[in-house]
């Protein structure tokens, strides 16, 4: 790669980690294209030549949050191989839930459809955001299967809603002040709660 493709895959790499770093500090109301543009220390207009819309570039502030949450998975994956597919899920289900809580703004962006192009139609330099995300929900699919549901797609889009939501109800507030439980036993207890709801009683 000659030197100007070099500084710009530079350029394009720092627009992606301040933003990154904005949404993870101030959350998504905090990622202005001016803003960015401003804390990388170029012109408003410099991320027009990588990301010819705003969606584009908070598209790929999302892969990075995709990506972490898929490095997550695949350590439990690993960190569990000798389990069931069940205690697999299980141990997935904690994974994405405590990343929402760690990361909230990163983890609102990532599901925040209304700001992020998720047409395909991205810059052809780098993986498509539905790329990013498809093959993590294949693998829940893909447990869920092996755990005897009838509908695993289903089944596994209603227990990913499950968990969604109790990652926000948490990190809002709203199920420790109905649970009135310590944080780490709670969201425990509650993803247990989520996989036997979905995938029947946890087997004797």
């Amino acid at each position: 790669m000659d030197q100007d493709g070099s500084q710009d895959r530079t350029l394009r790499e720092r627009l992606i980690d301040v933003g990154a770093d904005l949404v993870m500090s101030e959350g998504t109301g905090a990622l202005g294209l001016r803003e960015i543009a401003r804390r990388a220390g170029v012109s408003h207009g410099a991320p027009r030549r990588h990301f010819p819309t705003h969606q584009s570039l908070l598209s790929a502030i999302a892969r990075r949050g995709f990506a972490d949450l898929g490095d997550r998975f695949a350590a439990v994956a690993a960190g569990a191989r000798e389990s069931s597919p069940r205690e697999r899920v299980r141990a997935i289900g904690c994974a994405y839930v405590g990343y929402a809580l760690e990361h909230p703004g990163m983890f609102e962006l990532m599901f925040r459809h209304d700001l992020l192009d998720s047409t395909g139609q991205e810059p052809s330099d780098g993986p498509r955001l539905r790329e990013s995300t498809l093959p993590l929900f294949g693998l829940l699919v893909s447990l869920v299967g092996r755990c005897g549901a009838a509908e695993p797609a289903v089944t596994a889009a209603a227990l990913w809603a499950n968990l969604h939501g109790v990652a926000q109800l948490w990190g809002w507030g709203s199920l420790p002040l109905a649970l009135g439980e310590d944080a780490a036993v709670g969201v425990e207890r509650l993803v247990d709660a989520a996989v036997d709801a979905h995938l029947g009683g946890a087997p004797a």
